[in-house]
This record gives C-alpha cells, structure tokens and sequence, in this order.
C-alpha cells in the first residue's frame, strides 16, 4: 500500500513507518523543516516538507495514496498560549482527514489518545475495574488543555466518519520501548531512573504497552479496523501502578527503585509555585499542575477490542521496559 503518515518523527511515528516498511508497504511522511528524523533511520520514505495547517501541500502528499496515518499531535502539558495547539490537533485534524477522503485513501487511521476515555473509578473496596472504548465520558471531564484538544480533534473525526470519511479511531495507552528519541513524559520516568534523578515517585498507574505494538496496532486498524469505531491499543496484562513498574526496572538493571511516595497534595503544591515561576520565566515547568493532576488517577484500561476485533500483538510489558532501557542506554541517554 501507499502510505502516508503525520508525525512520522515522533516516537508513535517513527515506529509506525518503520514497521510499514518492514511489511513492504510505501511511505510518505510529512515533516516539518528541522524535523529530529533519528528514529526514522534505516527506512526507506519519501520525505513531503509542510505541516497540518498547509491543505495545499497535503492534498498534494495525499495525492495517490491508499492508507492515511494521522498520528502528528502538539502534546504540551503546560504552554503560554494554548492557541497554536487547538490550531494544530483540532483544525489540523479536519485539514488532514478531508484532504485525505478527497484524495480518495481507503483508510484514514486516526491517533487519538486514551486520555479521551472516561476513567476508571475505584470500588469501596479500592479495585480498580479498567475502562474501555464505551466507558460514557464528556468534553466537561477533559482536564486539561491537551486532553481537550484531543477530545475535540476526536470529535471531528468522528464527525467526518459518520459524513463518508473512511476514518478508524485509535486510542493509544502508554507505549514505551526504542526510538524515543525526545523522549516522552513515560520514556523520561525511564532516562532518569537510569541516571537515578528519580529519587520520588507518585501513586499513579498507566497501561504499559510496547511502542511495537501500538504500531503494528495502527496497521491492523487499517487492514481490519470498523469506520468509526474506536481502539484502546494497550495491553491485556498491562495496567500496572508506578511502583510496580519501577520494581520490574530495578529487577531488569539492578539499580534500586525509588522507595518514597510523594503525597498528592505536596506534588500539587510544588506544580503550582513551579508554574507560577514559568509565568514570569515562560520557560516550562518541570512538574506542570495537568501532569499532576493526572497523575493522581491510575489510569487503568481494557484492550480487549482491539485484542479481539484487530489482533494487536501482546510483547509483556516487561519486555517493552527491557527494550527501552536497552535504547536508552545503547542511544547516548544515561550518562556514565
């Protein structure tokens, strides 16, 4: 198939253009000028310089491709100005799914975020019964900027779904493994527990799922994926909290995991006089107030339909942390 694909830089991306190239399919990625294009070597693409909110340079990108891969996104947790994000994932999401109906692609396949699947709430018990892709939630429940820009980006596609878009929705959880090369907010809880900068943490829990298999996720979304439904691409046995998931790093390298827990309401205060600092520095906060804030959820969920329905590769969690430290460490990221 010929292929093109939005953030092929980042780290979803850049796994996802070299997983289609491994199965033979042709790539066109769109980058921006001074992209970081590290985790993109060793594949063969064709490179199309623009961005989301050029319609003339996508539509000539799009121009004779069959699948289309969204999975570029402005992911800030704390910013001056919230504008240019909103600009990018919601009016640069309807700019890329109509160019790609209107070039005629059979699939357009859609990088959301689970952020934008209702979280899970504890039992009297304090179980935690993870969520899945029916779970109600709300724009009124979007916590923060980011999570909202996507919820409203997701609503375009959507929209353009039930309107004749051949759009299939993804909903990643929390990938890790090699070519993180930024790297993101889960890939740096790895860089600094390798270079033992992580002398706290949070009671907090993700879905651990292997970056591979999220890529390979979004390829069976397109092969087998329903117009307009929705996929959690996570991991059956993968909601572990954060301390269970920096036990298994400390067994994989022998380094000792963090033994304090930060209580809620000191990390919430901390955030606070950090990003009261930014505002007069503008300069981002370490700890911004919506990483905070999310952290104080363990955001559990099922992977069953996309288990079920697309087949997503099932690599343990455990491997995908020993995958990771193995890039960090082979990549320049730990120092001596």
């Amino acid at each position: 198939m010929n292929c093109f694909v939005t953030g092929a830089s980042g780290f979803i991306g850049a796994n996802l253009v070299q997983e289609l190239v491994a199965r033979g399919h042709r790539v066109r990625a769109l980058l921006r000028p001074g992209s970081d294009v590290r985790g993109l070597e060793g594949a063969a693409y064709d490179r199309v310089d623009g961005d989301l909110g050029d319609r003339q340079a996508l539509a000539s990108g799009l121009r004779g491709m069959d699948w289309c891969f969204h999975v570029a996104a402005s992911y800030h947790l704390w910013l001056p100005d919230y504008r240019p994000m909103y600009a990018a994932n919601v009016d640069g999401t309807r700019n890329l799914i109509e160019a790609a109906a209107a070039a005629g692609c059979r699939r357009i396949v859609y990088t959301s975020t689970v952020g934008c699947i209702g979280l899970p709430k504890p039992g009297p018990d304090g179980s935690i019964t993870p969520t899945d892709e029916a779970t109600p939630v709300a724009e009124s429940q979007m916590s923060n900027h980011y999570k909202l820009s996507k919820w409203r980006a997701e609503v375009v596609a959507r929209e353009l779904a039930s309107r004749g878009a051949p759009v299939v929705i993804v909903n990643p959880a929390a990938p890790v493994g090699p070519r993180d090369v930024k790297p993101t907010p889960t890939g740096k809880v790895i860089v600094d527990f390798l270079n033992r900068a992580l002398p706290a943490y949070l009671d907090t829990g993700l879905n651990w799922v292997h970056v591979r298999d999220v890529a390979i996720g979004h390829i069976l979304a397109a092969e087998r994926g329903g117009v307009g439904e929705r996929y959690i691409l996570g991991h059956g046995e993968g909601n572990w909290t954060m301390k269970q998931a920096l036990d298994v790093l400390a067994e994989i390298t022998g380094l000792p995991a963090p033994r304090f827990r930060v209580p809620y309401g000191v990390a919430y205060a901390a955030a606070c006089i950090d990003e009261g600092i930014s505002r007069l520095t503008r300069r981002p906060p370490k700890a911004p107030i919506a990483g905070v804030r999310m952290a104080r959820y363990k955001m559990f969920f099922s992977a069953a339909k996309a288990i079920r329905e697309l087949g997503i590769p099932q690599t343990p969690p455990r491997q995908a942390l020993q995958d990771a430290v193995d890039w960090f460490q082979g990549h320049g990221y730990v120092k001596k």
